[in-house]
């Protein structure tokens, strides 16, 4: 094939492969005229279909070299000549290696599995409605090869038209073991066949007792795909452990100049208290903010950690050869004028030096990183020092400074910030494996705006995913992404959606705007985990109360279906106009009594997992009267060993905003003027904590 230079199986190949790894399809041969036709429907037997057998032809119904539900030898005799017709009119010189005769299925549902290679995930297996259907609808979900079987049972349940898979209409439910099983086998194939590029099984007929794929489609390419260099994991975490905690940091472009980068980071290193030494770098200068200066790294007596490069572009190599003779481990690349300018030659040389002295290259064209729990501040922009739990990274300067900005006014203590500008080594990844093991981390939060190694990124996430919560936003997802493809399965394979789902197999949970990834960043990590699926919304409005039930829907969360019992010992404590049920609506005229017994009974029963306040501001139940209730028992229940995720929405005039700032001080996300963002950020949490397996 390859000699021959064809980029695609015919049909029999398909089958070939297909029968290799014991994927099912149905009857079939290949006839080289009317009379092997008629013989060959005899033996698989009629009703049976006829397909152009063409090296030069992939989407053959265009072609007019397909023909179904043919019952008699004369129908067979009479196709076979049709198509050959049909598709030298189509393409005159096409090579016809002949006819597929092939028993015709029946019933069942129709599907698609098929598998994509994308450029920066690799393999790729796909699953959705198939047919005609797959390129109207393009309800299809991708998985990372090779698939487990869990992965390919959630593929089911992943496409919008998942309930037709159960059966509808007194229609019979599909056979899911039968059809997991030949997602897990496709996507074992192009595991072990890197040459497979597309592959579209179209239509799969899946029945309540098995599922067959009456269409094959393999498309090639024998082009070698470059190797991606991926450090060792303990290599990363020894030399990433040295950049982001280090005892000695070296600052190349150090400058006394009040405007320039070079002293904006010399400003922050002695300015925010960090306790290691601090080697200034300068050509001319001997001593630069009362610290002594060297020309260069190799004049420097001792050891360095970690060089932030605060001088000219045309400049930086020659010195990060000099680190690399120093054996510093890593640089901090602030200059811009790299790739973000189509320097791509520039930024590929700092790769090379990177590689050949085992330097871990941050940026270029980057903020700088903090470190709070060393009292690092190895950048040109404000100073950060409120320690926490959080670690934020941005590929943007600018998302780098709203992060800053939201940490502060939020007052939300951070491990770490970092920017990551142009990645031309260290990515999202290598600080994933960093934050995995650094206690000060317990939540990463990641803005990026694309993934250079996707699959390696992925792997990470999924183990890292399964001990601290991962937020991503990816920006640009309203891109179309698609690129061009011969394939279904290649063209639906819009770049988004592969990041969705993607997302989804490691764990990560995903932000869609700056403000869910800071919200999610801030709250995520003050919940105590839910042991169960059931949530109860209690509420002072209704309106509020109706809100709050549709953001549930679109976070994944479940409302309780209150038990008659539970139902009435709500009414216990609500005047006879309200409502309970779920959401339990106490009306807004109530005294603080009820909203205290209310959620005090939400916290006691063990059916119930998670509680969702919302408050409306009334003279009887002022906004911190109800916080401060809230609160009180909130740690009433802690003291006997009761601990709930509990998330409030504040409705009323100013004073709700110091409500909700005590609220969340007090381990309550609360939010004043929106019902959507406390539900996102308990959605978020069960995110995690189903990804995790901890649900």
């Amino acid at each position: 094939m390859k000699a021959e230079g064809r980029n695609a199986l015919t049909a029999p190949e398909g089958k070939l492969v297909c029968d290799a790894y014991g994927i099912r399809v149905p009857r079939e041969g290949a006839a080289r005229s009317a009379a092997d036709a008629v013989k060959l429907a005899e033996q698989v037997g009629f009703p049976v279909v006829l397909k152009i057998v063409s090296p030069g032809i992939l989407h053959k119904t265009e072609a007019g070299g397909v023909l179904v539900g043919l019952k008699s030898r004369e129908d067979v005799s009479k196709g076979y000549d049709s198509i050959l017709a049909n598709v030298k009119r189509y393409k005159a010189g096409a090579k016809i290696e002949g006819v597929q005769v092939q028993q015709m299925l029946t019933g069942g549902q129709e599907v698609i599995v098929g598998a994509v290679t994308d450029p920066s995930f690799g393999k790729l297996v796909a699953f959705g409605l198939g047919g005609v259907l797959v390129e109207v609808l393009k309800d299809v979900t991708f998985r990372l090869a090779p698939a487990s079987k869990d992965d390919a049972l959630s593929m089911l349940d992943g496409i919008q038209a998942a309930e037709m898979l159960k059966g509808v209409r007194g229609g019979a439910a599909v056979n899911r073991d039968a059809l997991a099983d030949i997602i897990v086998r496709v996507s074992r194939l192009i595991s072990d066949f890197p040459e497979i590029d597309e592959m579209d099984l179209n239509p799969v007929f899946a029945t309540d007792r098995e599922a067959i794929a009456a269409d094959v489609r393999i498309v090639v390419d024998f082009a070698p795909r470059p190797e991606r260099y991926r450090p060792s994991h303990e290599d990363i975490v020894a030399k990433m452990n040295r950049i982001m905690k280090p005892d000695a940091v070296a600052v190349i472009g150090a400058s006394s100049e009040d405007g320039k980068i070079g002293n904006s980071v010399m400003k922050n290193l002695i300015n925010g208290g960090y306790q290691g030494t601090i080697y200034p770098i300068h050509p001319k200068a001997d001593e630069i903010m009362g610290i002594e200066a060297y020309k260069s790294v190799k004049d420097v007596p001792g050891e360095i950690d970690v060089a932030v490069f605060a001088i000219p572009a045309k400049f930086v190599a020659q010195a990060l050869i000099e680190c690399g003779e120093k054996k510093i481990s890593g640089a901090v690349l602030i200059p811009s004028g790299f790739a973000e300018t189509g320097n791509l030659e520039g930024q590929t040389e700092l790769q090379e030096i990177g590689r050949k002295y085992n330097i871990r290259l941050m940026g270029p064209n980057i903020y700088g990183f903090y470190y709070t729990h060393k009292n690092l501040c190895a950048t040109f922009c404000t100073a950060y020092d409120v320690k926490g739990s959080v670690a934020l990274s941005s590929q943007s300067g600018g998302i780098g400074m709203a992060i800053i900005g939201f940490s502060r006014s939020a007052k939300m203590g951070v491990s770490a910030i970092v920017g990551l500008g142009n990645k031309s080594d260290i990515d999202e990844d290598d600080l994933l494996t960093f934050f995995e093991q650094d206690d000060n981390t317990h939540v990463i939060a990641q803005h990026c705006e694309d993934l250079k190694d996707g699959r390696a990124f992925a792997e990470v996430a999924k183990r890292v995913s399964n001990k601290k919560p991962v937020i991503v936003l990816k920006a640009g997802r309203t891109s179309a992404g698609a690129r061009a493809a011969t394939s279904h399965t290649g063209a639906l394979a819009g770049n988004d959606k592969i990041y969705e789902d993607v997302f989804r197999q490691s764990g990560v949970i995903r932000a869609r705007s700056l403000r869910d990834l800071l919200d999610f960043a801030r709250g995520v990590p003050i919940l105590p985990t839910p042991k169960g699926e059931n949530v109860v919304i209690i509420t002072g409005a209704g309106g509020s109360g109706v809100l709050l039930s549709d953001a549930c829907v679109e976070n994944g969360l479940k409302l309780m279906a209150m038990p008659d019992d539970l139902d009435q010992a709500f009414r216990k404590f609500i005047p006879p106009f309200g409502a309970a049920g779920n959401p339990v609506d106490i009306t807004g005229g109530e005294p603080p009594k009820t909203y205290q017994n209310t959620v005090r009974l939400g916290l006691e029963d063990k059916r119930i997992h998670s509680l969702i306040l919302g408050y409306w501001h009334t003279i009887i139940t002022p906004p911190m009267v109800f916080a401060r209730l809230v609160v009180e028992v909130k740690e009433e229940m802690k003291a006997k060993g009761i601990e709930k995720p509990i998330v409030a929405s504040l409705a009323g005039d100013v004073e709700v905003e110091e409500a909700s700032e005590y609220l969340y001080a007090n381990g309550v996300p609360a939010y004043p003027y929106s019902t959507e963002i406390p539900v996102a950020v308990l959605g978020a949490k069960y995110t995690w904590a189903r990804g995790a397996g901890l649900l």
